[in-house]
């Protein structure tokens, strides 16, 4: 495998039903199924060179060469590619993001989605968009959903093969918007990969999970019949229960900040005045506001009045995973 090379973009992605905690580590098998929408607009463009002669793996994220954990995490990634596809070889990876990474807006989704895309094609193989979601579930769980295209569910499954997601709708079937209000873009001290093995320390993580199947078939229906009430309902719901596992894991785990609260609480009042919205955090104290499209300019404008110093982003239903022409430069 002489120079061979490929580039590929991925969006992070939205979950409505949330992932946390694991099953098993080691394959990030999930505790439960999830749903999600990819971000259209936000992405990681990530190229992927094979060279025999290299003698380690080597990262430049964002224009900076990487060690530690970044890099550790990738080489883990691509330990686990070469073995699974029957290759050789290091690679050199050069990754970028257009937007806060490590903040809560599920940047390693996006990240080990496009690596995975790239670094297959690099190789020379092609697989089924199926195979590809459980090769990127075992750089991040969630860069499983950043793979298939619009509405993406997650299917827990109990082994490898079966632990895979699909599109359940594609990104026109519903004018969803995500107005994410960043309330802070520093790097969060504790990832969702460290935080993962702590959930089973939560007392409330049983009860999370012995609801989560009911709760994604509510979320599954509401999407599929434009049900903006019970969509709302139970996405507020799912993020809540998820964030409350976190605080009462061990180590404890407060993600949110004192604006996160804020914005969670004005959404609410929103809707109850008749703005078609609702809100949900992943890890981190970004709160991403979920609208109707029609409603996304007045929620940006609602949510700005709120704070001017937020940086504010909006991000419709996005496509999957994208393979990218390299440059002949």
């Amino acid at each position: 495998m002489v120079g061979r090379a490929a580039k590929a973009w991925a969006s992070p992605n939205l979950a409505f039903i949330k992932y946390w905690g694991n099953r098993d580590d080691l394959l990030r098998l999930p505790m439960n199924g999830s749903i999600s929408m990819n971000l259209a607009g936000l992405t990681t463009t990530t190229e992927v060179e094979w060279q025999d002669s290299l003698s380690a793996d080597s990262l430049i994220l964002n224009d900076t060469p990487q060690t530690g954990e970044p890099l550790r995490r990738v080489v883990a990634h691509l330990n686990a590619l070469r073995q699974r596809l029957g290759i050789t070889g290091h690679a050199h990876v050069i990754s970028a993001n257009n937007f806060p990474t490590g903040t809560g807006i599920a940047s390693s989704a996006s990240a080990f989605a496009a690596l995975t895309m790239a670094a297959v094609s690099a190789a020379g193989i092609s697989l089924s968009e199926r195979e590809l979601t459980t090769l990127a579930r075992l750089g991040s769980g969630s860069a499983s959903r950043s793979i298939p295209s619009g509405f993406v569910q997650w299917v827990a499954g109990e082994t490898h093969e079966d632990s895979y997601a699909e599109t359940v709708a594609p990104p026109e079937y519903w004018d969803l918007v995500d107005v994410i209000a960043i309330v802070s873009s520093t790097h969060k001290a504790v990832g969702s990969s460290e935080g993962h093995p702590s959930a089973k320390t939560s007392d409330l993580q049983t009860a999370r999970v012995a609801g989560a199947a009911a709760r994604l078939e509510i979320c599954k229906e509401a999407l599929l019949t434009r049900n903006f009430a019970a969509f709302a309902e139970v996405v507020e719901l799912d993020s809540n229960l998820m964030h409350a596992v976190m605080m009462t894991s061990k180590p404890s785990l407060f993600y949110w900040l004192p604006m996160s609260l804020e914005i969670m609480h004005a959404v609410r009042l929103w809707r109850a005045e008749g703005l078609q919205v609702c809100y949900t955090l992943d890890a981190g104290p970004n709160v991403h506001c979920i609208c109707i499209k029609s409603d996304a300019d007045e929620v940006r404008d609602r949510l700005s009045a709120l704070s001017g110093s937020l940086t504010i982003r909006v991000a419709p239903v996005g496509k999957g995973v994208q393979l990218e022409p390299l440059s002949l430069a």
